[in-house]
C-alpha cells in the first residue's frame, strides 16, 4: 500500500496522524523552547505525538495540538516539552573544562556562584560541585551552584542524585569514595551523591527562553553545553547575550565542544577551548 503526502495515516492501535502535524508541532516547540525540530526525527516525532494523544483519549494528533495551542497553561505542555528534550549528559564530559574551572575560581572572591543551564539528569553540576569543593577554602560557605534545565523529569532525577555504578566510572576514584554513599540491598550497584554536594546545588526548572530571567544573582561562571546546537542562530545570539549581562566582570562562558560563538556576538571574546570571557 502506498502512502501519499497528502494523506492521514494511522499508527497500529495509536490516533490519526495528519501530513501537516509533524510541521505544526515543530513550530509549536520551536515558539514555546526555542528547540529546532529536524526533519531527521519525523518518524520519531510522529509517533511520539500519536503517544501523548492516545493517553489524553484523543482521537487524532490535531486534537492534542489544537488543546496545546488553545491553552498555553495547560499541564500537558510539561510533558509535550519533556518529549523532545534530549538528556544526554556524563559526569566530567568535556573533561578539559574542569581544570579550567577549578583555578579560575582560586582567583575569584567569594560569594562564587556557577550556573549550570542544562544541567539534564544532573552529572553535569555534581561535577561542577566536586570542582568547586577540591579548588574553593571553605566551600561549605559561599560557593553555590544553580543547576537548571526545561526537562522536569531530569530535574527530579537530578535532585535525586542517585547513579549506577556505570555513570559514576569517569568519577576518579577518590573523589567517588569522597562524594558518593554506595547502595545496598535493592541498591546494589547504585551510588548516591552525599548530602554535602547535594546542598551545594539548587536545581529548577527553567526555559531559556523565559523573559523571567536572568536570575536577580550574577555568576562566575555559565556551563552551557552542548545546547546551543538546538537553537537557530537567532535565538543562539539572543541567549549569549542575555549570558553577557548575568555574568560578573570578568567571568566565564564554558560551551560544548561543536560550538563556536565567535561570528554570533561581540558580547564575549573566546580564552580557547571552548571558553568565552564576557566582554
Amino acid at each position: 500500500m502506498s502512502i501519499t503526502a497528502d494523506s492521514i495515516f494511522t499508527m497500529p492501535d495509536l490516533p490519526e496522524v495528519g501530513h501537516n502535524d509533524f510541521e505544526r508541532a515543530a513550530r509549536i516547540l520551536r515558539a514555546r523552547t526555542g528547540i529546532v525540530l529536524g526533519g531527521h526525527k519525523r518518524d520519531m516525532a510522529e509517533r511520539t505525538l500519536a503517544m501523548r494523544a492516545r493517553r489524553q483519549g484523543l482521537a487524532s494528533v490535531k486534537e492534542y495540538l489544537d488543546h496545546l495551542e488553545s491553552d498555553s497553561q495547560s499541564e500537558h505542555w510539561e510533558t509535550f516539552i519533556n518529549s523532545f528534550t534530549i538528556n544526554h549528559t556524563a559526569f566530567f564530559r568535556e573533561q578539559h573544562h574542569f581544570p579550567i574551572l577549578a583555578e579560575f575560581v582560586k582567583t575569584r572572591k567569594k560569594p562564587i556562584s556557577v550556573w549550570c543551564c542544562a544541567s539534564s539528569t544532573g552529572e553535569e553540576p555534581y561535577s561542577i560541585a566536586i570542582t568547586l569543593r577540591e579548588a574553593c577554602v571553605s566551600p561549605d560557605s559561599g560557593v553555590s551552584i544553580l543547576a537548571t534545565d526545561i526537562d522536569t523529569h531530569a530535574i527530579e532525577r537530578a535532585r535525586e542524585g542517585v547513579y549506577s555504578m556505570e555513570r559514576v566510572k569517569p568519577v576518579p576514584e577518590e573523589h567517588l569514595r569522597k562524594y558518593f554513599q554506595r547502595g545496598a540491598g535493592k541498591r546494589a550497584g547504585m551510588v548516591r551523591v552525599k548530602p554535602e554536594l547535594r546542598n551545594m546545588i539548587e536545581f529548577e526548572v527553567l526555559n531559556l527562553l523565559s523573559p523571567n530571567w536572568p536570575p536577580s544573582q550574577s555568576f562566575d561562571a555559565i556551563f552551557c553545553r552542548n545546547t546551543m546546537i538546538y537553537f537557530d542562530k537567532a535565538t543562539q545570539t539572543r541567549i549569549l547575550e542575555r549570558f553577557a549581562v548575568t555574568l560578573k566582570p570578568g567571568g566565564l562562558l564554558f560551551a560544548g565542544h561543536s560550538e563556536n560563538f565567535t561570528y554570533l556576538t561581540k558580547a564575549f571574546r573566546l580564552l580557547g577551548q571552548t571558553v568565552y570571557v564576557a566582554t
